[in-house]
Parts: C-alpha cells; structure tokens; sequence
C-alpha cells in the first residue's frame, strides 16, 4: 500500500501509497491495475476516527488536482481526508489519456462547432485513441462504474476503516450512489455534490440541465433592478445570437487569455451554448448577461477569447479514455439521436436543429461510441440508490451541466437525506460556497441533524454591469 506521491504540478500534502485491483473482477487471474491513493492528515489534533473519501467528477478528472480545493473548503479540519485516483484516470496504472482527442480539440476551436466534418474528425481520434489503448491490452470494458466503486471498498478494507464518510461531486455523485447502492457497508454518511442520479443520466438529460441552469442565471438578472434594466429580455437575445451565429458563423483570431500568439477561433451556435454550460471558470455566470449584450452589439471578443483558450489543452493529461468507457456504456445506451434532437427541442424551442442534436459537451456522442465499442451496461448502472444512510445533497442554481432540481430527485429515494440549495452557485458547489462549506462540516459532525441555517440568507452576487453604448 505505502508508495511514492504522485509527481503533480504542485506538491502533494500528506501521505501517498498505491492500491492494486483487479482490472476486471470477472476475470480471475487476469492484469492488474495500480490506483494512486492520498491520505491528508486532519487540521484537528483530535480527528475523528471516520475519515472522508473523495470521488473525482468528469468521468476522467484529476482527483490529486481536487486536493487544494478540499484543503481550502475545510474538508480535513475534523477528519483525515483520503483521495484515490479513479481506475484509469491521472496517476493511475494504466491512464486512459487520449492525446489525439487533445490534439483535435486544439483544433477544434477553428471549427463549426457541429459540423459533419468536425464530428468525423473527433471520431477518428477517439478511434486512433482506442485502437492504441487496446493494442496495450487494456480492456476497456472494466472501466464502468461498478468496478470504480469496488475499487473504492477495496480501498476501505485495505486500510482497515470500520466507517468513513463518501463525498463526491458531478460523475462523483454518480459513483458515490452506485457505491452506496452495491457496497453500502462501512459507509457512515455520503454527501452529493451537482448531482448527476445514475437512474436518469443519459444524452437527453443534458439538456434539462442546460436549461435549468441558464434560466435560473436570467431569473436572477431579472430580480436584480440594474441588471434586468441593462440586458432585458436575455432568452430573446440569447435565443437570437444562437441562431445568428449557427447561420453565420464568426471567425475571428484573437489571442487567449493566458496570453501567447493570436488563435483563429470560429463562434458558431454550438460553440455559444457550451460556453454557457461549462462549468463556470472561463465563463463566470456573473458575466453572462454582459457577454451576451456586447455579443448582440457586435463585440463577441469576450467569447472569442475564453474560446481560443482550448487552443492549448494540457495534451495526454485528462483521461479520456475513461469518459467515454463510461458514458458510451452508461449514458448513451437506449436513446437515439432523435429523442436527444427532441429533448434539445423541449427545453430550447425555435433553437436550429443542428445545435440541438448534439448534447451539451459530449457532441457527436453516438458516432464517437459506435467505434469506441463497449457493451451496453445500463440494465446494471441505470437503477435508483434505496437507502437509510444520511445523505447531504447540495446543488447549486446556476448549474448548468447538473441542473440543481437533480438533487432532490436523488434524495426521493434517500429517506434521511438533506437537500440544500445554494443561489448563485454553478457545477462544484462546495469550493464556492462558504455557507456550503459550513453545512457540510455540521453534515459531517452531525450526519442526521445537519445545520443549514446559513443558506436561508443566500442570495446571487451582483451581476457585472457594464456601460451601454447608447447612453455614452
């Protein structure tokens, strides 16, 4: 178990060890594979004895980059706080990176967003990506949820842990679920993060998310007198940009906000909603409404720009391999293009049908897992968690990838969980939310008698207002 710190940009806090699986349980006497695991020591002179487990979100983020996070939000003032990179993500052995997916994203930032010609091009690359991750004798069939979440109570029994506490966030909460539902001994209390419910996760459900989260974004400039005064009507505009742009789109070379050489990036509808639906960093919701108004007024630099950003991934580091093992075997399975194009429809009327067909952030989706070739695993992954462990749902309104109504719905089957939603908060709540922050640490003293008092005061920051043109 001890072993080396994985060698990550910024030094590793704690101590570090290696946690060695089966790749595939249902192949006795089959490879192995080696997950790096993290052990942070608690602030407290006293810890408690249960420590928290963290489960990484994408499927396929980095788990050791999350440390800072959890440090900073107080994850670790009472308890040891314990991560463990997911079977194939970074750190992990193997790391089901995809540099050719890398390579065409950097390219992808000076093409329609859905074009054909675009979406052939992402699958040759997962393809290539496949086909060398294969001919290395990884079996890409044992990277599901399932054998993620028997990682995590082998973990447990590796380190003779009676009871620790479960916290994850996005694809996290998908795992933490599915871990609680098949492995729920040991577990004293799971916290949920941007919930994503196993039982309804699918293509089609990524554009309830969107709406949800952008709404809520407008309804909150609407309540705010300067706001609602300057950018009034946002669907309208937003509604209308998309449709300009997928007409005709923008190109544009501008520079990326980090600096270095002038990138040629093309603004097209679909590029516009995925800047609304990322996760917020690039795109903070508090600049939407302005964003949107200098882009109708004919200033779309503010975009271009946080656009050409993707024109420098970190090549060979996100594990592709592993979103798409999951989602081509979890996700994607039992819905067609047409019910993904109608559920695109419900929640977006008079949006163009080619931006709608492809699910926000997964695009091209159904192509790209006809090559990646992976079985149908819904029948085992698509099911609803039953159970009596304390639970802390928190989501936040301007969630956009994980609509914050899915909280809830997780928590229909969870009859001693707590939900909590906080304003003005998008995807990951906890590291942006002080009052967050609080509850889950009454949460964690208190599993059954969490103190929430501190949301009932929470309202969304002002949001960025900037000059209009026509009264200057």
């Amino acid at each position: 178990m001890p072993g080396p710190c994985p060698d990550a940009p910024e030094p590793v806090p704690g101590r570090c060890g290696v946690l060695e699986v089966p790749e595939n349980r249902a192949h006795r006497g089959g490879r192995t594979i080696r997950l790096a695991v993290v052990i942070v020591p608690a602030v407290s002179k006293k810890p408690a004895d249960d420590p928290v487990v963290f489960m990484e979100g994408g499927p396929g983020g980095d788990a050791i980059d999350a440390i800072p996070f959890l440090i900073a939000s107080r994850v670790n003032q009472d308890r040891d706080l314990i991560v463990m990179t997911q079977r194939g993500g970074p750190y992990s052995q193997p790391h089901l990176a995809c540099p050719e997916i890398d390579r065409f994203q950097a390219k992808a930032v000076g093409l329609p967003y859905d074009a054909p010609s675009t979406g052939r091009l992402l699958v040759r690359a997962a393809k290539e990506c496949r086909d060398r991750l294969t001919a290395d004798g990884i079996d890409l069939r044992a990277y599901n949820t399932t054998e993620n979440a028997a990682d995590f109570d082998a973990l447990r029994k590796a380190l003779g842990i009676r009871k620790w506490n479960v916290y994850g966030y996005s694809y996290g909460t998908d795992l933490g679920l599915t871990y609680l539902r098949r492995h729920p001994r040991g577990i004293r209390s799971l916290t949920i993060d941007s919930v994503v419910p196993p039982q309804i996760v699918s293509l089609p459900w990524t554009w309830d998310s969107a709406r949800e989260g952008i709404d809520a974004i407008f309804a909150a400039c609407e309540a705010q007198p300067r706001c609602k005064s300057r950018y009034p009507d946002l669907h309208r505009t937003l509604t209308e940009q998309v449709r300009r742009l997928e007409a005709k789109p923008l190109r544009l070379t501008v520079r990326p906000p980090g600096g270095g050489d002038p990138v040629k990036v093309v603004l097209d509808g679909g590029t516009l909603v995925n800047l609304l639906v990322a996760d917020g960093r690039a795109l903070p919701a508090a600049d939407v409404p302005a964003a949107l108004d200098e882009l109708a007024r004919g200033n779309p630099e503010r975009l271009a720009r946080i656009r050409a950003a993707g024109a420098t991934p970190a090549i060979g580091e996100f594990a592709h391999g592993l979103t798409h093992s999951v989602a081509c075997a979890e996700w994607v399975p039992g819905y067609g293009k047409s019910d993904l194009l109608e559920a695109g429809r419900r929640a977006f009327p008079g949006w163009p049908d080619t931006v709608l067909a492809h699910a926000p952030q997964l695009p091209f989706e159904h192509d790209l897992c006809r090559v990646w070739n992976v079985p149908d695993r819904t029948a085992i992954q698509r099911v609803p968690t039953r159970s009596k462990v304390p639970t802390l749902i928190i989501t936040g309104t301007f969630d956009a990838k994980t609509g914050a109504s899915w909280g809830p719905y997780a928590g229909r089957t969870l009859p001693r969980s707590t939900a909590v939603l906080i304003p003005g908060i998008g995807h990951f709540v906890v590291p942006q939310s002080p009052c967050a922050q609080r509850v889950l640490a009454s949460f964690l003293a208190r599993p059954t008698a969490p103190d929430t008092g501190c949301v009932a005061g929470l309202a969304p920051a002002p949001f960025t207002i900037t000059p209009d043109p026509e009264r200057t």
